[in-house]
């Protein structure tokens, strides 16, 4: 069956869904950061009565809002696209990555919907308290959306809680548990999250600077710096020790990524972490990975050819083991399948015996080549770099804020707007990266070590694919262009304008 898919339509496909996933990601991380930023500014205005904080939040609440809108279009989009171009995948895993699926356009997209009307349009038509509850639920809703979408990229990531039934060549679900609150899933949730309340706060800390570049809004500006500053020093904090756990499950459960992001090809013991270049920091790989000065971390050529002990004490096997033990999943499942039809109960025991023992290979027996689970070293290498680099830059970045504020030095420091305004983009390149190294790493698999993409994808045309990449790619760029306008014109107007 593999051998009748034309290779460029996986690769188009592939490009597809990268397409719509980055843009749709570029609005995601405001969505979510904005949301705690208007959320702490409309507790101080309750809390307060200070009406200078109702102003406040008023503006970035319009921000919001613009973001919001568009951010929708392209997620619907990118869920489509799992049942036109990954049908296979859809047939194999969609008991159980449909579920977290339909939670989160059930109950999370409508609580959303729900209280962002009152938002936006319940000021002195609710009481302070309501409109304030109405607030932070929206921002919950948006992150009780991050959570289900993430649950189910973390399964792909990190498969569990469920078992697979030949009789209907699919994966069902056993525990809704294990697959919603995997510990792989609790700590993508946690670091992607808090990363986009870092975009929020650079994004807020960059428009207030450009209007203390034109001498405008001063009072607005320094006291949404201060409370962006907060929000975005703390979760910078949290996401680097998020990142660290995160790098112990790589370590465990997906040692090609690893393996890849460090450009490691032959690893071992006391393994030095590579900055740029030569310069290594010593044993401090194995420390990130193994959380010990001499843990194993194996390279890309020691996990093709295996033979290395796992931290479960057994030995890793070699890929072209693997891919054997695939393919003898892949025939005792076609004699199930067989013996089921012929109603040979003899043979379809031993055939599911067989396929039992090789099911954790089943996806290798896809696999055409070794080197084929290898992701690409280059691109993983530096994204991984520009997204911790970044990460380190933006910790400093609101550090120095914050100490400048509480000096009371803020509003004389005019060498940092410009930074602050140039930072902006500079935030949305590190989650991008961030992204990169999560799903390329993964690659060539949909599902690690269960399906890889040549069997997860639709039996189409290959110009059909091209034809909706360009529209898409048209329709999202007129559509990014069109939010970045009206942002612009937003900021221009001052939050005097509503």
């Amino acid at each position: 069956m593999l051998e009748s898919i034309d290779t460029s339509m996986i690769d188009w496909s592939r490009a597809q869904f990268a397409l719509t996933a980055m843009y749709h990601w570029l609005f995601v991380p405001l969505t979510l950061g904005l949301a705690v930023i208007m959320g702490l500014m409309e507790t101080l205005y309750v809390v307060t009565g200070n009406e200078f904080w109702k102003r406040t939040v008023k503006f970035w609440m319009k921000l919001f809002g613009i973001n919001f809108a568009v951010g929708v279009a392209t997620g619907l989009i990118l869920e489509f696209q799992f049942g036109t171009n990954w049908s296979n995948y859809s047939w194999f895993v969609g008991d159980i990555f449909g579920a977290p699926l339909a939670i989160e356009g059930i109950v999370a997209f409508f609580m959303e919907a729900t209280f962002i009307a009152v938002m936006f349009f319940g000021w002195d038509k609710v009481s302070k308290k309501f409109h304030l509850a109405s607030t932070w639920l929206t921002g919950l809703g948006a992150t009780f959306s991050a959570w289900w979408i993430l649950v189910a990229n973390s399964w792909m990531q990190y498969p569990v809680g469920m078992t697979f039934n030949p009789e209907t060549v699919r994966n069902e679900m056993t525990s809704f548990a294990a697959v919603a609150f995997s510990p792989v899933a609790v700590m993508k949730f946690i670091h992607t999250v808090l990363s986009c309340w870092m975009v929020g706060a650079v994004f807020v800390i960059g428009v207030s600077a450009w209007y203390l570049l034109r001498k405008r809004e001063k009072e607005f500006s320094l006291a949404s710096m201060k409370v962006a500053a907060a929000i975005g020093l703390f979760a910078t904090l949290v996401t680097a020790g998020s990142g660290d756990q995160s790098g112990v499950q790589v370590a465990r459960l997906q040692p090609m990524k690893l393996a890849a992001m460090e450009g490691l090809y032959d690893g071992g013991h006391s393994q030095p972490l590579t900055l740029i270049g030569d310069i290594k920091v010593p044993k401090m790989l194995s420390v990130l990975a193994t959380h010990s000065l001499d843990g194993y971390v194996p390279g890309i050529n020691n996990i093709l050819q295996g033979g290395y002990e796992l931290p479960d004490g057994g030995v890793a096997l070699s890929t072209v083991e693997k891919m054997h033990r695939g393919q003898q999943a892949i025939a005792a499942l076609a004699d199930f399948r067989q013996a089921k039809q012929e109603q040979d109960t003899v043979a379809m025991a031993h055939a599911r015996q067989t396929l039992d023992e090789n099911m954790p290979y089943f996806g290798y027996g896809y696999v055409k080549e070794p080197n084929d689970i290898v992701p690409s070293v280059g691109l993983m290498f530096w994204s991984f770099r520009v997204m911790v680099g970044l990460g380190m830059y933006f910790m400093a970045f609101f550090a120095l804020i914050l100490f400048l504020s509480w000096k009371h030095q803020l509003s004389k420091v005019d060498w940092l707007y410009p930074i602050a305004v140039a930072s902006i983009p500079l935030a949305y390149i590190a989650s991008q990266a961030g992204w990169i190294v999560a799903e390329v790493g993964r690659q060539p698999w949909a599902i690690q070590d269960m399906l890889p993409v040549n069997a997860a994808i639709s039996k189409l045309e290959a110009g059909s694919v091209q034809t909706t990449f360009f529209i898409f790619l048209i329709l999202f760029t007129v559509l990014l262009i069109a939010e970045i306008g009206i942002l612009l014109r937003a900021v221009k107007q001052g939050p005097g304008e509503h």
